[in-house]
């Protein structure tokens, strides 16, 4: 479903991605594990739109991500932006409407739903992510691993094919962490196609299809968990997940 071949990014004269190649399938879950600086946000950014890329390719569901900016470049990311979801480190939700309203502001706007249908199906994943009891609550009021459960039902409010998890649980304590993780790993077991960007190995261990270990914007190593994490064949990824468990 997401393909990408040898994606190259700089900011200025520094190198950010070296020749990354990628490939998601529908359903699949993948993990991004690396260093701070390693290019993994980034990678993540490219393949929504949020940043554009100096060489290579980006295909998501069939629809190729022009390079630069252009009418091109944006009536494709209305359909990536279709088909893939982000859930960030911090939650962004709107801070004057209620957590449904949240919910259902992109469906209402972007898919046309009638206001009546979408609270409906936002009903549904607020209790899915355990969120229900607070759907008249305003952001302000919610910790912040509730802001972030009413953030994946706010992404899973669009039906994507994939979400991409950009270190979504670096903001928050251990609870709230702990039921984050609960909550992607229930959408991991439903088949949610997911690719995310975290530090915890049980979480990777217990959901991944494939781990790609990044470093000075290249994966050294990538396969399934068993083998990444419990035999790496790089030091690089030997050195880091000692420098993990230690940490």
């Amino acid at each position: 479903m997401i393909s990408i071949t040898d994606l190259w990014k700089s900011f200025g004269t520094t190198p950010v991605l070296r020749g990354v190649s990628l490939e998601v399938t529908a359903g699949q879950v993948s993990v991004l594990l690396g260093g701070s600086g390693s290019g993994k946000s980034t990678l993540l950014r490219m393949i929504n739109g949020l940043e554009t890329f100096d060489n290579g390719s980006v295909i998501v569901n069939g629809t190729a991500l022009p390079r630069t900016a252009g009418p091109e470049r944006d009536a494709a990311l209305l359909k990536i932006r279709r088909s893939v979801g982000m859930v960030f480190q911090k939650f962004h939700l709107f801070p004057h409407l209620t957590v449904l309203q949240n919910v259902i502001e992109s469906p209402v706007h972007v898919l046309k739903m009638s206001v009546p249908e979408a609270t409906a199906v936002a009903r549904q994943l607020l209790d899915r992510v355990g969120m229900g009891f607070k759907a008249d609550a305003m952001p302000a009021s919610l910790s912040g691993g509730q802001q972030q459960r009413v953030a994946i039902a706010r992404t899973l409010a669009m039906s994507p094919e994939a979400i991409l998890f950009d270190e979504p649980t670096s903001a928050l304590d251990p609870k709230s962490t702990a039921e984050v993780l609960d909550v992607m790993r229930d959408l991991a077991r439903a088949g949610q196609g997911m690719i995310v960007v975290t530090h915890s190995i049980p979480f990777a261990r217990s959901v991944a299809h494939k781990v790609h270990m990044l470093s000075a914007g290249t994966i050294v190593e990538e396969g399934p968990p068993e083998q990444v994490l419990d035999a790496p064949a790089s030091a690089i990824t030997e050195q880091f997940l000692k420098y993990v468990q230690q940490a």
